[in-house]
């Protein structure tokens, strides 16, 4: 392991040997420039603020550092993801610089910024933006609980709100209630349950969405019968359910296919204090239209009209995917008519994509163009899953058609065209059309289509996904013969694919090959491979490695994501501390 770390320090970027095309990718730059960056740009505002004329006296004579400021924008339309997790650090730069000047932004500001740092796998400076918020009293730290909970590391959760508690903030239940459903999600019930008492203990007045919690937990591992037996003992002890409460007995019920019992609970809850809506109803309808049982399908539509619950777009949702799969495409048609018809029930790209996807498998073009043609005019936005369809027909000898119908499709979006084709081909590699995905390529060339890293990156992902690793390398292979050198982008989309695909054996290899061929990988190089080992539970070999990248000073922020993926506290204190609470 030493020996895999010390052959590619990750921090230095060696010069190109072999020629090299063109791609596009965002080069990272230097720390100390960012440092001088948010400081020039923070100074500019500062004195925009201080040279900004105030109307009234008591606005005039404010000091500066009593100003609210902005902090950077980093949710710019035009940025893509590696660029927003750039300006997400220069965001964290800017505030602790701003809060050490006595300058504060607003709540939604940081709030923000810990959502989207959580959003973008950074925990270790989430937590450092809430220690900051914390000394100036602003509340934000819900988010980044949850967020460290979902992950398993409870420890350090538990810790920052320690942490925090020590600013003189009282912890919520909503709070308490991240780390429970956490908690029941990575381990055992009965370790869950002893946890939860330990918690009550320390102050946690439990509330609906608590025992929603406790009851999915119990309904997944003891099943339904069990979790309708506790329901009873939390409303006899004076506890109150909430609808989501009962949604998650539906289910339970539904999952062990009980769905004729499931109707009788549901049609009770009115008298047990609880008004179903339209979730309450979809729950069963879905398995209902699953099974074919369209007569107690259309009763329950009915039960929902005499609850006042009209139909919502999920429920026709419902209803169009599984006409569609049972091959009554006319049917799934009629009710999309009837959709337009009706007032506050708007067809999305969902409700169209399951017929499209029909017609395409049955080589249908000319209704593929009439209903395509009807989205257009209706306004409804086309996503990937409006165009996965397409492989079929190019699977099927009808690429020509395929390919009319989609330059048809970018010409009325205004789409660049290698833009356009990159977000096509990625969706068919995401929906294991790889196959489909390479004819289309193929001609597309010939049209004047140049792929990138970027389609690269999907081709080998798409590979991976249809357990073609070697495939998958071979592409890398070929890339270098024909005198093309990919990024780091392409060798981390086949590692990324190799691990997902449980082949980090491969992966292992492939990081070496990046060695040999002159490559330094980079943070997000290792992340793959640890989570990698994690999955394929290989948590001693993770550990050992993140071991050796600690040693050599790799980011802080990689070091702690890490550690919450092979699920260890990321420090003594930590461990000890999730201890105790676990007893």
């Amino acid at each position: 392991m030493a020996l895999l770390i010390n052959s590619a320090p990750p921090l230095t970027n060696p010069p190109s040997v072999l020629p090299k095309k063109q791609c596009y990718f965002f080069t990272e730059r230097l720390r100390f420039y960012y440092s001088f960056l948010h400081k020039k740009m923070f100074f500019s505002r500062v004195l925009a603020v201080a040279n900004t004329p105030c109307v009234g006296n008591e606005l005039r004579d404010l000091p500066v550092k009593d100003c609210v400021l902005d902090l950077l924008n980093w949710r710019a339309p035009e940025n893509g993801p590696r660029i927003i997790e750039l300006k997400l650090e220069e965001a964290v730069l800017d505030l602790e610089y701003m809060l050490g000047k006595g300058y504060q932004p607003t709540v939604r500001q940081v709030i923000n910024l810990v959502q989207d740092l959580c959003r973008y796998d950074m925990p270790g400076k989430a937590s450092k933006v809430m220690e900051m918020a914390a000394r100036f009293r602003l509340p934000c730290y819900t988010v980044s609980v949850r967020y460290l909970c979902n992950k398993g590391n409870f420890g350090h959760a538990l810790h920052l709100v320690e942490r925090l508690e020590e600013y003189g903030y009282r912890t919520s239940t909503k709070t308490y209630n991240c780390i429970i459903r956490g908690f029941c999600e990575h381990e055992s019930l009965s370790l869950s349950l002893q946890f939860f008492a330990s918690l009550v203990k320390r102050g946690m007045v439990p509330d609906a969405d608590t025992h929603s919690i406790l009851l999915e937990a119990v309904c997944w591992e003891k099943g339904v019968d069990e979790a309708m037996v506790l329901s009873e003992n939390i409303i006899g002890k004076g506890g109150k359910l909430n609808r989501f409460c009962y949604h998650v007995l539906l289910n339970g019920l539904r999952k062990e296919g009980r769905v004729d019992e499931a109707i009788r609970f549901l049609r009770e809850l009115p008298s047990k204090g609880c008004k179903p809506n339209d979730f309450s109803y979809n729950i069963l309808l879905r398995k209902l239209c699953v099974e074919g049982r369209w007569g107690v399908a259309n009763e329950l539509l009915a039960d929902m009209g005499g609850q006042n619950c009209p139909p919502t777009l999920g429920t026709c949702n419902i209803f169009i995917t599984s006409l569609v799969f049972r091959g009554r495409t006319k049917d799934a048609l009629s009710i999309l008519d009837e959709m337009h018809s009706a007032q506050g029930i708007k067809p999305t790209a969902a409700s169209y994509n399951p017929i499209i996807a029909r017609l395409c498998k049955e080589k249908k073009a000319k209704d593929v163009i009439k209903c395509l043609k009807q989205m257009i005019l209706k306004q409804c936005v086309l996503n990937s899953g409006t165009y996965t369809p397409f492989a079929d027909l190019c699977e099927q000898g009808m690429l020509q058609e395929a390919l009319q119908i989609l330059e048809s499709l970018r010409a009325k979006q205004l789409r660049p065209f290698d833009e356009f084709y990159n977000n096509v081909i990625a969706s068919f590699c995401m929906g294991n059309k790889s196959y489909a995905a390479f004819l289309l390529m193929y001609d597309l060339t010939m049209s004047g289509f140049t792929p990138d890293s970027s389609t690269y990156s999907s081709l080998i992902k798409g590979l991976c996904l249809e357990r073609m690793p070697h495939a998958a390398i071979e592409i890398i292979r070929i890339l270098h013969e024909n005198s093309y050198r990919p990024d780091v982008h392409v060798f981390n989309a086949l590692v990324y694919g190799l691990c997902k695909s449980r082949r980090t054996d491969l992966s292992l290899g492939v990081y070496e090959e990046m060695i040999m061929k002159g490559y330094m990988p980079n943070e997000y190089t290792y992340e793959t491979i640890v989570k990698g080992l994690v999955r394929e539970k290989q948590k001693e070999l993770a550990s050992s490695l993140l071991k050796e990248l600690h040693k050599l000073k790799v980011e802080l922020n990689y070091y702690e994501r890490s550690h919450q993926w092979c699920g260890y506290p990321t420090t003594y204190y930590e461990r000890s501390h999730f201890q105790d609470h676990c007893g």
